[in-house]
């Protein structure tokens, strides 16, 4: 009884985690206004951004998806003792064993934790301190369930094995777990080719050309990108810290190049608190700083050259935005000065009160002939809407 208590109190425990992490997933992935959860709070331990990665999610469905069904299955078990006495239930039965099943998902999900953390640390490098505590939600479950005086893990395994194999023998469980497994595949399916709960799939295949790549193979020097007499001008806001809009600026620097007549024209939205006196929450730590020295660089007529530095190594202080810039042929001495001025800091207020009269407070935000899109768009549909606008 005591084993089952303290699976129970845990799996309520990772239901809730779950949820929250679903909640986050949600919020990173489908909602453009969203603020930064509790648990981003910096560039490492940042649940954010790895709800934001393709790897947060398996089949279509977001792992936090699945651990919720891991948890609620788990509380199913503990239960089934009770439950298959119930007509409609009586399925049930076929559970004989259910610590043993829960001794042996814990063992498994947490073999499976540990690839995903190893993944989170050394290819996405970043930390989401929710899935590390499910991590351990996981360990204690399958450590607790676990008899380790009568076999221990393998006799876990080797009985769940075992009783799988029983209840498929008789025909009416195959045939249920057959139109199971098929309904299920189904599913599967249906998600992983629709990515309908996983949009940042779906934006990947889309954007791959500008976010699979480490640097913007059409950067210009200078401090005008496209025509110097446009017929049409796109005012682009963005952030240097912010994730998606690294893709964007490549965007706008490949329009630029493929469609005559236009110019971009960049603003400065920093998500940064140190300038942004319009943000109640911190979102994006060293955007400000960046902002001054794009203003300072184009005083040196290198504006797109410092832009570009700026999306592609996203330095956070001034130290390393000086080492960054330090073989490009700046006045050093000048840039810094230039970079803290009282007339660049009014100037970054002046941008980004702009932004807010506009209704902008969101990056990257495109705005062509007083018509803004807040977010990213395919390619194509910057291509279509730039010549629609050319034409009248």
């Amino acid at each position: 009884m005591k084993k089952k208590i303290s699976i129970a109190i845990l799996a309520l425990i990772g239901i809730v985690t779950t949820i929250k992490l679903a909640l986050i997933y949600y919020d990173a992935n489908f909602n453009p206004y969203a603020l930064s959860s509790f648990c981003s709070i910096n560039e490492f331990i940042d649940c954010d951004g790895i709800a934001k990665t393709t790897e947060s999610q398996f089949f279509g469905i977001p792992l936090a998806y699945w651990g919720m069904f891991l948890y609620m299955f788990i509380l199913l078990m503990l239960f089934v003792e009770k439950l298959k006495n119930i007509k409609f239930l009586k399925f049930l039965e076929v559970f004989k064993n259910p610590l043993d099943y829960i001794a042996s998902l814990g063992v498994v999900s947490f073999a499976i934790s540990m690839l995903l953390l190893c993944l989170s640390l050394f290819e996405i490098k970043k930390l989401c301190v929710l899935c590390a505590f499910t991590y351990i939600l996981n360990f204690l479950i399958g450590c607790i369930a676990t008899d380790f005086k009568n076999g221990g893990f393998k006799k876990s395994i080797r009985q769940s094995v075992e009783d799988f194999v029983d209840a498929i023998k008789v025909k009416a469980y195959l045939i249920a777990f057959i139109v199971v497994m098929l309904c299920a595949g189904g599913f599967l399916f249906y998600t992983t080719k629709t990515n309908i709960f996983a949009p940042q799939v779906e934006r990947q295949k889309e954007f791959k050309e500008f976010i699979n790549v480490k640097k913007n193979k059409y950067a210009v020097s200078g401090n005008i990108l496209g025509s110097e007499n446009p017929k049409l001008i796109v005012y682009v806001y963005s952030d240097y810290q912010c994730p998606i809009c690294f893709a964007h600026n490549i965007m706008m620097h490949k329009l630029a190049k493929e469609i005559k007549g236009i110019q971009i024209v960049h603003r400065n939205l920093p998500l940064d608190k140190e300038c942004n006196v319009y943000l109640t929450n911190q979102l994006h730590n060293g955007a400000c700083i960046d902002a001054k020295y794009s203003i300072a660089a184009e005083k040196q007529g290198k504006f797109w050259d410092m832009n570009n530095i700026l999306f592609e190594k996203k330095p956070q202080t001034e130290a390393q935005i000086l080492d960054l810039v330090k073989d490009m042929g700046f006045d050093m001495e000048q840039l810094k000065k230039d970079a803290n001025s009282i007339e660049t800091e009014e100037e970054i207020k002046k941008q980004i009160d702009d932004c807010y009269k506009r209704g902008v407070n969101g990056t990257p935000t495109t705005l062509v002939n007083g018509e803004a899109y807040i977010g990213i768009k395919k390619y194509q549909e910057y291509v279509e809407w730039i010549n629609k606008e050319l034409k009248k």
